[in-house]
Formats: C-alpha cells, sequence, structure tokens
C-alpha cells in the first residue's frame, strides 16, 4: 500500500468527516503528518479541485469530488430513490438504503428524509458504522450463513426477517431494516427507518420489508 496515497486520502476522509472547513494544522493533526506535509496534500488535492480554501485560509471538500461520487452505484440510486421517498411518506421517518463496505462495516448509500413529518432523524450520506451495531448491519448479517459468536438479535431477525435496535447508531432512535436479496456480483444491502416511536412497530416493518422487495425486483 502506498503511504503517500492513503495520507492523502485519509486527508479527504478527515475533511468530508468534519462537516466544516479545517485549516492546515487541524488537517496535519487529524491525519498524523507534519504540518509542511499536509500543506503539500492540501495543495495537490487543491490543483485536483478536490478540495477548496475559503477566504479564512481554511479547507473544505471540492466541487471535483462530485463528478466522482456520482457514478457510485448510479443505477441502484436511481431505482431506490423513488423507493425510499415512499417509504419516508408512509412512515414519516427517515428511511436509508445501506451497502456493507467491508466485512467490519457498512456505510449509508442513501439517506431520504420524510416530506410531512414534523420532526425527524438526520444524518448524513457516506456514514460509516460498524456492521454489528445497528439495524441496517444487522439486517445484513442476517441475510448470510450464521457465524459463531454472531450477536442473538441477527438470529432473531433472521427469523423474523429484519432487524430491531435502539440508540446503536443515534441515541434515542430506534432502527428498522431489512435486507435487500443478494444482487449478482452487488454488495449485501439493508433498506430501514430510524423512528423515535416504535408504537407501530408492525406496520413500519411491514414497509420497510415492501420496500426491500421491491427494490430487489427492480434493481437486481
Amino acid at each position: 500500500m502506498s503511504k503517500t496515497l492513503h495520507s492523502g486520502l485519509r486527508v479527504l476522509a478527515v475533511l468530508s468527516a468534519r462537516g466544516e472547513g479545517m485549516t492546515i494544522t487541524e488537517v496535519a493533526e487529524a491525519v498524523g503528518v507534519h504540518r509542511t506535509v499536509a500543506h503539500r496534500f492540501l495543495r495537490t488535492l487543491e490543483a485536483h479541485r478536490l478540495v477548496r480554501r475559503d477566504r479564512a485560509k481554511r479547507f473544505h471538500p471540492g466541487a471535483g469530488l462530485v463528478p466522482l461520487a456520482d457514478p457510485v452505484e448510479r443505477d441502484l440510486r436511481a431505482a431506490a430513490l423513488p423507493l425510499l421517498e415512499e417509504l419516508a411518506d408512509a412512515v414519516g421517518a427517515t428511511a436509508h438504503l445501506v451497502v456493507q463496505e467491508d466485512p467490519e462495516h457498512v456505510r449509508a448509500l442513501m439517506v431520504v428524509e420524510p416530506r410531512s413529518a414534523s420532526m425527524h432523524v438526520a444524518f448524513r450520506p457516506g456514514q460509516l458504522d460498524l456492521v454489528d451495531r445497528g439495524s441496517a448491519g444487522l439486517a445484513i448479517l442476517a441475510a448470510q450463513p450464521a457465524r459463531p459468536g454472531e450477536r442473538p438479535e441477527v438470529r432473531v431477525a433472521r427469523e423474523q426477517g429484519y432487524a430491531v435496535t435502539y440508540s446503536e447508531v443515534i441515541p434515542s432512535v430506534h432502527g428498522i431494516s431489512a435486507p435487500v436479496p443478494l444482487r449478482r456480483d452487488g454488495a449485501p444491502l439493508s433498506v430501514g427507518v430510524s423512528v423515535f416511536d416504535l408504537a407501530e412497530q408492525d406496520r413500519v416493518a411491514a414497509a420497510v420489508l415492501s420496500t426491500a422487495a421491491q427494490l430487489a425486483r427492480v434493481a437486481g
């Protein structure tokens, strides 16, 4: 692995995760390199429009990242968007499509907020979480063969077809997710919602399961 490339990509990851501008010194500390090295990384990324500098000389993710991200699962995202919008509006909660990135992690590929709910959970696409924490990851694990030492919640999710968790990824928030039947050559997926109240768990779970099945049909 190229250590230089690794550190440069870490700069982009740190800037994206921060959500606000960072100074050269802050970037250097976050990545674990000397300030001079961080400056060289930032200047190179800036030349490719992958980062931008504001008037206060703080660095942000650049517009050059947009065309790089657009092709990622383009067909899947296009198929999923109307289904997630329908799910979010039907249950009055934020809906999400999550993909397994590696054996240990899942990443939010899409996040769709309800259009009429007075209050809902908000988080950004791209969020990375442990696969064995939160309903999205547990649903993905439930669609796979049982593993020694897996959480009891995975077995329950395998039996009922969907996973339910509370306050595991976002404090005081319930998650309900269902696996999307595996696509050919595709990474494992789950569809779910994040809700404050589980008073209507059966209705919400039915809507999530229906969305997962629909997405499997149109994007399989």
